[in-house]
């Protein structure tokens, strides 16, 4: 072949040439169609919010408009935090903006050290090791704990990230029914005795903000040798008396195995962690796919969640006001006659459970023309059939906020006929 031959063959071809069965972005024509059809009725393009300028940790302003926040997972409020601020400050003056390689490589800095450190302390734990995300913690540790000829059970409405953290092992997968201790016991009673099995679970499920039976699935899994990772992200912070999330205020920190959470949450910035007493636990370090080969987080990021988690230990006030707030928010709520994904505040998530993505639209786009953002979530983020309007609450938001919040949705939902 000539080199004009290679030379041609390798210039993109006109996509209007390419046969339909040829092109691999036509699998999503449908997803594009469904989402203009949203936006051609009138309806901001819930996938285009920017926040042009960011107040505090419970005021943004969108679209030219003061907006309280409502939806950004920030429950401690971290974000604005002084001291936190300034560790990162200090960080990047002294060490630059990036990293620039592994933590293989040469990608460990002072304080990813720190950070490891923060956590140990804050969860009284031997081990402790840091992600670039909560999302790449989940899929590096379970597709590394779990190989081939062993078993990942989890539940059926586990988070994204467990779900490819499975996909990316060789581990043989099994499911049990949402928060059901039985058909876990079940399930697992049907497996063959001797291989590994790593039970998977959540403290908080991040769409409804239902709990988990911690206490009970554990005790199950540990009556068949079973070993245990909890997902502690929607609960670090403000569940149990250090925050360290529904384990520990269930009393299982002796019997879960491993720990895994996120910095994005109530840390207040970005990145992922797994904490362990496991006396192997480093030898992850060594094996696992998504912490070999990703650049490491910037020191300005880890020094800030080092102060937050330092300060996390010792938030018992702010721990009180989050519950406060989910107390009176979802008090208030329910007493409008909303259908509400949990009877009880069970964490600092409520959601508001709506007829069907049309009025879910039309409910979140009447909050935000009135100043306040929401997450709007349909399926398969959500439940099949499910199509809802979720709150994560702060523990910044004010009495005087909280009872804007209501108004507002009192009144958009008597508009959109959610309520009487």
């Amino acid at each position: 072949m000539t080199d004009a031959g290679l030379v041609t063959e390798s210039l993109p071809a006109d996509p209007a040439t390419i046969a339909p069965e040829r092109d691999l972005m036509s699998k999503f024509d449908a997803l594009i169609a469904e989402r203009q059809a949203l936006i051609d009725t009138g309806v901001t393009d819930p996938f285009a919010i920017v926040m042009q300028q960011v107040k505090s940790p419970t005021e943004a302003v969108i679209a030219g408009r003061d907006t309280i926040l409502l939806g950004t997972y920030n429950y401690m409020g971290m974000t604005f935090d002084p001291d936190v601020i300034a560790a990162g400050h200090a960080a990047l003056d002294q060490f630059g903006s990036g990293t620039n390689g592994s933590r293989m490589l040469n990608g460990t800095f002072r304080d990813h050290i720190e950070v490891e450190d923060a956590l140990r302390d804050f969860y009284g734990v031997s081990g402790a090791i840091v992600f670039s995300t909560g999302y790449m913690a989940n899929l590096g540790m379970i597709s590394t704990l779990a190989g081939k000829g062993e078993y990942v059970i989890l539940d059926a409405d586990s988070h994204a990230s467990i779900y490819d953290g499975c996909q990316q092992g060789n581990a043989e997968i099994v499911r049990f029914r949402h928060n059901s201790v039985e058909d876990l016991d079940k399930r697992l009673g049907r497996l063959p005795k001797e291989p590994g099995k790593l039970v998977v679970l959540e403290g908080v499920y991040s769409m409804l903000g239902d709990i988990a039976p911690l206490k009970e699935m554990v005790a199950v899994a540990k009556k068949h040798g079973a070993m245990v990772l909890s997902d502690e992200a929607h609960s670090m912070g403000f569940y149990g008396p250090n925050g360290r999330g529904v384990y520990e205020e269930q009393g299982c920190e002796a019997d879960v195995d491993f720990v895994v959470g996120t910095f994005s949450k109530s840390v207040g910035t970005v990145g992922g962690f797994c904490i362990s007493n496991h006396p192997k636990f480093e030898a992850i370090r060594l094996a696992c796919r998504p912490y070999i080969f990703t650049a490491s987080l910037p020191p300005s990021v880890v020094a800030t969640a080092a102060a937050s988690i330092r300060k996390l230990k010792h938030a018992h006030k702010k721990r009180q006001q989050l519950w406060e707030n989910a107390r009176s928010l979802h008090g208030g709520l329910k007493a409008l006659g909303f259908k509400l994904g949990t009877e009880n505040p069970d964490s600092a998530i409520i959601a508001i459970i709506l007829n069907d993505q049309e009025q879910a639209v039309a409910m979140w786009q009447a909050l935000l023309d009135g100043g306040l953002y929401v997450n709007m979530a349909r399926p398969p983020a959500t439940p099949a059939g499910t199509y809802l309007l979720r709150c994560s609450l702060c523990a910044e938001h004010t009495p005087a906020q909280i009872a804007t919040v209501l108004t507002m949705f009192a009144a958009a939902g008597r508009a959109t006929g959610a309520i009487g």
